[in-house]
């Protein structure tokens, strides 16, 4: 079940980021994230209190996170978009994060479909989607759902500077 999130979850967010941290620490996952940097807790935190973090919940046990709204980030600004969409049409996925245990089964794609579908819902064709650009498996994954890849740039994130950002853009069918 995808849902919006509740404070009830913050618990088992956090430990399904620690999980994420742990394999990408292992070199089990390439998704350039960093412990105590991104993402975070208090990240998660963040996105409850401005009512657009979702988690993916099984039997009681969260399992992924992801944050969906219309906030595009800075970089999003200069980018060749293939579709120029006016803002209030564009819905952004950020921070979508799949516990490794869980990985493989499809909750991704899953996730990535409610997303189109809450898009859908609130008006908005046009997805976007960034990665980072050494995120293999993600841009993978998101070419099988149909997104295309526009551009790398690099910005500061978090703190971290020449972080290479890939961005991605799909446009919904009526």
């Amino acid at each position: 079940m995808i849902r919006k999130a509740v404070q009830s979850d913050m618990d088992g967010i956090g430990a399904m980021l620690s999980a994420v941290h742990d394999a990408e620490e292992a070199g089990l996952t390439a998704t350039g994230w960093k412990r105590a940097i991104y993402p975070t807790r208090a990240t998660a935190e963040a996105a409850l209190a401005r009512d657009d973090l979702f988690v993916l919940e099984e039997d009681g046990t969260v399992l992924g996170m992801g944050v969906i709204n219309q906030s595009q980030v800075d970089v999003y600004a200069g980018a060749p978009w293939r579709y120029p969409a006016p803002d209030e049409q564009v819905m952004v996925l950020h921070t979508l994060a799949i516990h490794p245990a869980a990985r493989g089964r499809g909750r991704a794609t899953a996730f990535v479909r409610y997303y189109e579908d809450y898009a859908r819902a609130h008006g908005c064709p046009y997805l976007r989607i960034d990665t980072n650009e050494r995120n293999a498996a993600a841009r993978r994954l998101y070419h099988k759902l149909g997104f295309g890849e526009i551009a790398v740039v690099p910005c500061t994130f978090n703190g971290l500077e020449g972080i290479p950002l890939m961005l991605l853009e799909k446009r919904l069918e009526a």
